[in-house]
């Protein structure tokens, strides 16, 4: 397959991975290629890389911190250590804050805009039906969704074609990684994660 073709449904769905505000930004920047999903991301400011650090909180190893100021997740080890990931928080009002789980996990995710999105912003009411999962769509490769009790918040953390925005407040709500880092984070949790916003 040439990179340098682009289907008329890949730029219709590239273009809906821009134009959506369901968990993204609104970014005019062109869709890299299919080949590219797993490539070095482009764009990511160094800062944001996935680093193994010393950590200091009181957390259990195998929890999730998201600490939105700093725009680092956390994933808690053993004696004294974390795998911190860069992420992209949601805008100012939009980030859940506090204590939740993992309830469910998906690979390449579909995605599809909450009442609240919709009514915000109208224009999404033309993907009410939902929009497949691929890496086009706008949850990337993968989304772990949070849970308080039996009850999705709506809010995920998950991947993005837009490694730019890593470092930024820029989603409606969600915390998301590069696609590699959260094929990473995926593979070491499971569902039943606890997971701390601060």
């Amino acid at each position: 397959m040439n990179n340098h073709n682009i289907t008329r449904r890949g730029f219709v769905l590239g273009s809906l991975t821009l134009a959506v505000a369901g968990c993204t930004p609104m970014v005019q920047q062109a869709v890299e290629p299919f080949s590219s999903t797993f490539n070095k991301p482009k764009g990511l400011n160094p800062a944001f890389r996935r680093r193994h650090v010393r950590y200091s909180g009181g957390e259990a190893p195998g929890t999730i911190v998201v600490n939105t100021s700093e725009r680092f997740l956390y994933l808690v080890e053993d004696n004294g250590w974390a795998t911190r990931y860069g992420v992209g928080v949601g805008e100012q009002g939009l980030t859940l804050k506090g204590k939740a789980t993992i309830g469910r996990k998906a690979e390449w995710p579909s995605w599809t805009p909450t009442e609240n999105m919709m009514r915000r912003k109208p224009r999404l009411v033309q993907y009410a039906g939902g929009v497949a999962g691929g890496p086009n769509n706008p949850l990337g490769a993968r989304a772990l969704y949070l849970y308080r009790g039996n009850r999705d918040t709506m809010f995920r953390l998950h991947g993005t074609n837009e490694p730019w925005t890593i470092g930024t407040a820029v989603s409606s709500g969600c915390i998301r990684l590069t696609n590699e880092d959260v094929v990473h984070l995926y593979e070491r949790v499971p569902e039943g994660t606890s997971v701390l916003v601060i």
